[in-house]
């Protein structure tokens, strides 16, 4: 019988991971697949011609700097509540949320610089993959920026240190993720316009 409970006690356990947290990589995934799919689709095309050439908006380097900027506010947020520093978990999360905003406003007005230099939506198709590049990313961040806002407003509820993690480690994923990608688009814009 002490053989039994011996074998019992030595098994391995499962790796496991929050419910939450596996949700919010399954996202992530799809939202890689999307836009693996629209490089894909902007590389076949940009190969059959007829591709309008131009410069992109100087704003993409400023809201690109406000990302990065944004992602370290947020990284120092999430190790001052991992050691209970509530007033600087609340700062980083006070800037970051403000920067989120910021890249929006940023994107907006990228929207008008590129109408500037008769870019459009409907027209030539370089111009409808960078609308629906930043558009879309756009539309995650806006998610981003509420994730953000959420976790802020729990962090003044006392709902937000080290004991209780999960929504912060989840808005610092996501963020870093959408930062991340951003990047990565706004790269392949510079190689491929």
């Amino acid at each position: 019988m002490e053989e039994k409970f011996a074998y019992i006690e030595g098994a391995e356990q499962p790796i496991a991971m929050h419910p939450k947290k596996f949700s919010l990589w399954l996202f992530m995934v799809t939202v890689v697949m999307i836009f693996a799919g629209l490089t894909s689709a902007y590389i076949v095309r940009q190969s059959e011609g007829n591709w309008l050439e131009f410069d992109l908006p100087a704003v993409f380097y400023y809201t690109s700097g406000i990302i990065i900027i944004s992602s370290i506010f947020l990284h120092w947020a999430y190790l001052s509540a991992k050691k209970d520093n509530l007033m600087q978990l609340r700062i980083g999360m006070v800037i970051a949320s403000v920067l989120g905003l910021a890249f929006l406003v940023g994107q907006w007005y990228s929207f008008v610089a590129l109408v500037d230099m008769d870019v459009y939506l409907v027209g030539n198709p370089s111009g409808s993959f960078l609308y629906i590049f930043t558009g879309l990313h756009a539309l995650h961040l806006v998610s981003g920026v509420i994730f953000l806002i959420i976790v802020l407003i729990s962090s003044f509820r006392y709902k937000v240190h080290s004991q209780s993690m999960v929504s912060m480690e989840m808005c610092v994923t996501y963020w870093h993720f959408l930062g991340a990608l951003w990047l990565y688009l706004f790269t392949f814009m510079l190689l491929n316009h």
